[in-house]
C-alpha cells in the first residue's frame, strides 16, 4: 500500500461517494476505484459497502480509515517539518564564537532567534579559536565565527564573510593618559597594566613592527584572559589598558598613539569545506552583514 492509496481511502470515507471524492482528488472515477480495489486486495477485506450511488464503510473499513488518517496526518506533518528544517525555521544551529565575536554577537544572535525563529534550537559555544576549530572538525559545531588571523589555512576549512573592526588600546575616559591631551608612547602605555585576549602571531608582528620589540605581547600584556568581556570590564574598573576591537568595549575610548596603531580585528565565518551545511546556518549568514554594519555604525540591533 502507499500513502496515496491511504489518502484516497480517507477522502472517500469523508466524501461518502466516488463522485464527490473524485472531485476532491482531481481523479477520474475509474482511477479512484482501481486504487481502492488494489488497497482492498492488499488488506484482504472490503473497505466499503456499495449502496447504490453512495457507499458506507464496513466495520473493517472503519478500523482501516482511523489508522489511515493517522498515517496520512503524520506524513503531512513530516513533510512540513522537512520544509521548515530546510528553510532553517526549525531544527538546530550550533555556533562557536571566539572571544571577540562572542562579546559582539552572542546577544544579537540569541535575540534574533528568540524573536524570529523561536522553534529553532540555538547552541552557542564560547572558547578560544583553536578549541572551536577542533570542535568544528569533530562536527560538534555547524560553524564558528573566529579571529581568522589565528587559524592556519587548511583544505578542510572554508572561510567566508570576513569583516574587520577598528582596534586599539582602549581606556576609561578619565584615564590619566587621556587627560594628557596628546598622543602617548608605548612606554607610557606600559606604565599601566595591559590586558588582552590571546593574540595571533600576525597581530604580534604588527605591534612589533610599529613599536619595536618592547611591544611583543608576551612581554607587554600583563593581564590575559580568553573572554573579551572580562578584560573590558577590568579596564572599566581600573587604570588597565585593554587591547581589543573598539566595538567590543562600549564606554571605553581609544588612546591616541604615537606612532598611530591603525590596527583592525579581523573575524570571519568558518565551516567545514566538505560538509553539507546545516539549513539554519542560512539565517546566520543573512544576519551577519547587518550586525557588522551595526557595529560600524555603533548600533547593534537584534
Amino acid at each position: 500500500m502507499t500513502l496515496v492509496q491511504l489518502r484516497h481511502l480517507v477522502v472517500l470515507a469523508e466524501a461518502g461517494s466516488f463522485v464527490q471524492a473524485c472531485k476532491a482528488l482531481f481523479l477520474t472515477q475509474p482511477a479512484l476505484m482501481r486504487s481502492i480495489q488494489a488497497l482492498e486486495d492488499e488488506l484482504g477485506g472490503r473497505l466499503f459497502d456499495r449502496l447504490g450511488r453512495r457507499i458506507a464503510l464496513t466495520p473493517f473499513g472503519q478500523e482501516a480509515v482511523q489508522r489511515a488518517r493517522r498515517l496520512v496526518a503524520d506524513a503531512e506533518a513530516l513533510k512540513q517539518t522537512g520544509k521548515g528544517l530546510h528553510a532553517g525555521l526549525i531544527g538546530s544551529l550550533r555556533v562557536g564564537l571566539s572571544s571577540g565575536p562572542g562579546a559582539l554577537l552572542s546577544m544579537p544572535l540569541m535575540l534574533h532567534m528568540a524573536e524570529h525563529h523561536p522553534k529553532l534550537q540555538l547552541q552557542i559555544s564560547r572558547g578560544n579559536t583553536a578549541v572551536l576549530i577542533d570542535a568544528l572538525r569533530e562536527q560538534l559545531l555547524d560553524a564558528a565565527v573566529v579571529d581568522v588571523r589565528s587559524v592556519r589555512p587548511s583544505a578542510d576549512l572554508q572561510f567566508s564573510q570576513a569583516f574587520e573592526l577598528a582596534a586599539g588600546f582602549l581606556v576609561r575616559p578619565d584615564h590619566p593618559l587621556v587627560q594628557l591631551g596628546r598622543a602617548v608612547t608605548l612606554d607610557e602605555v606600559r606604565a599601566y597594566p595591559v590586558a588582552s585576549t590571546p593574540l595571533s602571531d600576525e597581530v604580534a608582528r604588527i605591534l612589533i613592527g610599529r613599536y619595536g620589540p618592547q611591544a611583543n605581547p608576551d612581554d607587554m600584556v600583563t593581564l590575559r584572559c580568553d573572554e573579551t568581556q572580562s578584560i573590558v570590564e577590568a579596564a572599566r574598573r581600573s587604570l588597565a589598558i585593554v587591547l581589543t576591537a573598539e566595538a567590543a568595549a562600549p564606554g571605553l575610548v581609544p588612546l591616541d598613539m604615537n606612532p598611530s596603531l591603525n590596527a583592525t580585528a579581523r573575524f570571519g565565518l568558518v565551516t567545514l569545506a566538505r560538509r553539507q551545511e546545516a539549513p539554519a546556518l542560512r539565517l546566520l549568514r543573512e544576519q551577519l552583514p547587518m550586525w557588522v554594519a551595526g557595529l560600524h555604525d555603533g548600533v547593534m540591533a537584534p
